[in-house]
């Protein structure tokens, strides 16, 4: 049966369209949703909001990989905070360098769901240097004793299970497990909307505090709320755009969707908007 699926963006805006629904669970932190439509393939939703379209999947994962990789070429441990959908595990597998790839994921239900509906996306769950841990990801990274190279936080919007991921106490304890050349890129939400835009100003304000470098990038992910999307490079030591390695990864031969070594560096060119917002400009 074919219905109207709709994302309220704002109290007055919202983004729709014509779907089939495939699959519905309700686990113990949120409602999990697959459907099936036209232009976007197979989409992910979780608590009436859209997590990941078969469409445009691949502009989120690689810029939340890539651009980090590209900088930071010798990362051997990842972590990866969220990101039970596999995208950025998939993205990950393909740098023959890095030696273990840890997930802390709260529900147990999105890795099993991804794996069934999304395979394409998943990445390889029996990879022998992932681990997938069902935890709390701030207990994680407040009690974990390893020491890790890269982390990326792919985290829901900051409500709900995704709401401890966004605290000054959860950034501080990624600090503290990072080597001292590590780094962390986590999504930053849109600036465009009044209250996205109040979420990514105070994340900034807490992540400034911690970590010597931290700046934004951006990206055009057409089915999130205004289709302008930021990440943070929050960094220990190198900074995007100096310590870019780009000849170490052009040689890696990488067949990407989106990214590439030249919108790496033009990401990093905010809009005025974003600048005022940051307190930047």
């Amino acid at each position: 049966m074919t219905m109207w699926f709709t994302e309220n963006h704002t109290k007055d805006v919202y983004f729709a369209f014509k779907a089939k629904q495939l699959f519905s669970t309700e686990s113990d932190f949120q409602q999990i949703d697959i459907y099936q439509t036209k232009d976007f393939g197979r989409v992910l939703v979780m608590d009436e909001r859209i997590m990941l379209t078969e469409k445009d999947e691949k502009i989120y994962h690689e810029m939340i990989v890539h651009v980090a990789m590209a900088v930071h070429m010798d990362a051997e441990d990842v972590l990866i905070i969220g990101g039970g959908d596999g995208g950025a595990l998939r993205e990950l597998q393909r740098y023959p360098g890095i030696k273990s790839i840890d997930m802390v994921e709260i529900d147990s239900v999105v890795p099993e769901v991804a794996q069934r509906f999304l395979p394409g996306i998943a990445g390889d769950f029996l990879d022998s240097r992932f681990t997938l841990m069902i935890a709390d990801g701030l207990k994680y990274v407040r009690t974990t004793k390893k020491k890790y190279d890269f982390i990326i936080v792919d985290s829901t919007d900051p409500f709900g299970p995704g709401e401890s991921l966004f605290t000054r106490e959860f950034y501080g304890n990624c600090f503290e497990i990072l080597r001292e050349d590590g780094l962390l890129v986590n999504q930053h939400e849109s600036p465009y909307y009044r209250s996205d835009a109040r979420e990514v100003k105070l994340t900034y304000e807490k992540t400034k505090m911690i970590f010597p470098i931290d700046k934004l990038f951006q990206a055009h992910i057409p089915t999130y709320p205004s289709g302008h999307w930021l990440f943070g490079f929050i960094s220990k030591k190198y900074d995007p755009l100096e310590d870019l390695q780009a000849e170490r990864w052009s040689k890696l031969g990488l067949d990407t969707f989106y990214y590439n070594l030249a919108l790496h560096r033009g990401s990093f060119a905010l809009p005025n908007y974003v600048l005022k917002l940051i307190g930047k400009k």
